[in-house]
């Protein structure tokens, strides 16, 4: 290392980042997307990009809502009941239409990767684990929870 005012005794260059070490960059990074979606093909805005996390919030706020409406209506505000209400919910407009009242009212569906509708199945499962509250918390790089990787679908902006 040099002595001599900061400056390399080799070259009497200056010395930089390389000569103090690597350390200072910090730890590798392993996602190197400059946006979620960007390694699936998806746009980093507009339509067909990932729906990021407020629009996600204020859908799922929108769902629930519904569900404890409807049980506060007929079943007495029975908490069990409002959880089915919601799967109910989830499963029947996911896995039909694509999407959820809530996702509707924020401008989302759920995707195949390739860019098709969800299926019905793949819309049961993503909502029964969805239920589970904790696998949609577990997210990767593309901000897709664990519901949506188990059936390799995607919250997309429409």
């Amino acid at each position: 290392m040099a002595r001599n005012g900061g400056s390399n005794e080799k070259n009497n260059e200056p010395i930089n980042r390389q000569d103090v070490g690597s350390w200072l960059d910090g730890p590798p990074q392993l996602n190197q997307q400059e946006y979620p979606g960007q390694r699936l093909g998806r746009p980093a805005d507009g339509p067909g990009s990932i729906a990021r996390f407020p629009r996600r919030v204020g859908a799922i706020v929108i769902d629930w809502g519904l569900a404890m409406a409807i049980s506060a209506m007929f079943f007495n505000y029975d908490s069990i009941v409002t959880l089915l209400i919601f799967v109910a919910m989830q499963i029947l407009f996911v896995g039909v239409t694509g999407h959820s009242v809530g996702h509707r009212a924020f401008g989302m569906q759920v995707q195949k990767l390739d860019g098709t509708g969800s299926y019905f199945l793949a819309g049961a499962i993503r909502s029964l684990l969805l239920a589970l509250v904790v696998p949609a918390f577990i997210i990767d790089a593309d901000q897709r929870g664990m519901h949506d990787r188990a059936v390799n679908t995607v919250l997309v902006r429409i």
